[in-house]
């Protein structure tokens, strides 16, 4: 019977593994043929914080983002140059604007959820039956990581 320690290294270590493999899909997945996307990796994320949140402050933007305001005002500025969000006024506070997704930013993410799909379903097909199973029972188990416990 393993001891609590020897537990406890394991899961540490699957922790660790588990971490680091999850972080390299992410990032692929967020970096993966971008550039056609014609939108930083940045204004794609602002984009679906916009989409997940409603409008939002720069402020409030750039404290998600965890950027200093100056950064995100250029972000919003370039997304609004091309269309993908607006600035309107703020509802209660005349001094401030909102950032709002446009129909055009709509757009786009799903275009971009669309090539995420697409390409990690051929990074599938790389995989055999047994592995593509594995990763059907992983897929609720990952989920419900991904909602355990309180914000990181």
């Amino acid at each position: 019977m393993p001891t609590v320690e020897r537990v406890s290294r394991s899961d540490a270590g699957l922790a660790s593994s588990l971490r680091v493999s999850v972080a390299r899909l992410h990032r692929r997945l967020r970096t993966e043929d971008v550039d056609d996307l014609g939108v930083s990796v940045g204004g794609v994320a602002v984009l679906a914080l916009l989409y997940r949140e409603g409008d939002r402050t720069i402020g409030q933007l750039a404290s998600s983002e965890r950027v200093q305001p100056p950064s995100m005002t250029r972000t919003v500025t370039c997304l609004e140059e091309d269309g993908f969000v607006e600035r309107c006024a703020h509802p209660t506070d005349g001094r401030q604007v909102v950032v709002r997704l446009s129909d055009k930013g709509r757009d786009l993410l799903a275009a971009e959820r669309r090539r995420r799909d697409a390409w990690l379903t051929l990074r599938m097909r790389e995989l055999t039956a047994e592995e593509r199973a594995v990763l059907r029972q992983a897929a609720p188990i990952l989920e419900k990581l991904s909602n355990a416990g309180g914000a990181a």
